[in-house]
């Protein structure tokens, strides 16, 4: 399995399970939704007090399962990687391309930019360093 056929699939699809480490070393686990920068890294919007947040501040390893829409039957693809926390304001922009991507036509840019500020969001930026296999039985 190459990285890049789990980079193409986050272009459409933005359902997924992030696993940061707590403090005592065990799974912090959260619903994501996850999409791909230009760069091919994994991007994911968050606000910045969060668990998930400090979290990947404190330990930047994460694991992360993106999945198509059906839970049962859909594709599914393991990533391993390493994330950042970008805040604002050299997030603002990231965050922008972010939003326009995963909600397409339909993201406001006025509302969109209010619930950046607002909610303190960060962008979490994933380098992919594997993928896992799919394992179809």
């Amino acid at each position: 399995m190459k990285i890049s056929e789990v980079q193409d699939f986050l272009v459409n699809n933005h359902r997924g399970v992030l696993v940061a480490r707590k403090k005592n070393g065990s799974p912090q686990i959260t619903l994501v939704t996850p999409s791909v920068d230009t760069a091919g890294r994994v991007v994911i919007s968050a606000r910045k007090n969060t668990y998930k947040v400090k979290n990947i501040s404190r330990d930047p390893r994460v694991s992360l399962l993106v999945m198509g829409e059906e839970f049962s039957g859909s594709k599914y693809f393991q990533i391993e990687g390493s994330a950042k926390v970008i805040a604002l304001p050299e997030a603002k922009n990231l965050l922008m391309d972010f939003y326009k991507q995963t909600l397409g036509d339909q993201m406001n840019p006025k509302k969109t930019h209010k619930k950046i500020v607002d909610e303190n969001r960060v962008l979490i930026r994933i380098e992919i360093e594997g993928v896992g296999p799919q394992n179809l039985g």
